[in-house]
């Protein structure tokens, strides 16, 4: 393994967040961008096969290992820790302020139809949302977007990442499951 991989690898290893590419190539700025992209990548494939239990992601604008979900249950064992789990209130809440941010709190209770105060309170601790500012009109209305904390929790490498709304219209639609050979014929 080349010492820029080793030294890439160790820098992951250690960080509890994800490394952005800008950051590491300030770390390590007797390399190019080249090289670091292809140890970064070099790494990925590494542990992308069997017989690791974690996996180089591309996360939150950064890189991070990420253990595999098939060792989830051991992993909460050690742990101790049991899933967060959000609300269906939470998720639309956070759906749409994903999909539509910057978004004010009328704008997401028009909507939604219903008062969200509680579970904007619940994202913001979660830390899932923030506050981007105020609306310069009257009133001056709270600004909210999502959070990097977002893209870390749902494995996402920025917010483009989404699913299209047509990617997901595909998921519901009947028409597009694959039929077996059989019917097929």
């Amino acid at each position: 393994m080349s010492q820029v991989r080793t030294i890439i690898e160790s820098l992951l290893f250690v960080s509890e967040v994800p490394l952005s590419l800008a950051k590491i190539k300030s770390i390590l700025s007797m390399y190019t961008h080249v090289e670091i992209i292809d140890a970064l990548e070099q790494l990925r494939q590494e542990y992308a096969g069997d017989g690791h239990g974690f996996s180089l992601a591309e996360v939150a604008q950064g890189y991070q290992f990420r253990s595999k979900p098939e060792y989830g249950e051991w992993i909460r064992k050690l742990k101790r820790i049991t899933p967060a789990r959000l609300s269906q209130p939470a998720l639309e809440t956070l759906a749409i302020i994903a999909y539509k941010q910057p978004m004010l709190r009328a704008e997401i209770e028009s909507i939604r139809g219903v008062d969200v105060g509680g579970v904007l309170r619940l994202l913001l601790e979660k830390k899932l949302i923030k506050i981007l500012g105020r609306k310069n009109v009257p009133g001056r209305p709270i600004i909210y977007g999502t959070t990097q904390r977002f893209l870390e929790v749902f494995s996402l490498k920025d917010i483009s990442s989404l699913p299209t709304m047509e990617e997901i219209g595909e998921l519901s639609d009947p028409s597009t499951t694959v039929k077996d050979d059989e019917e097929s014929e």
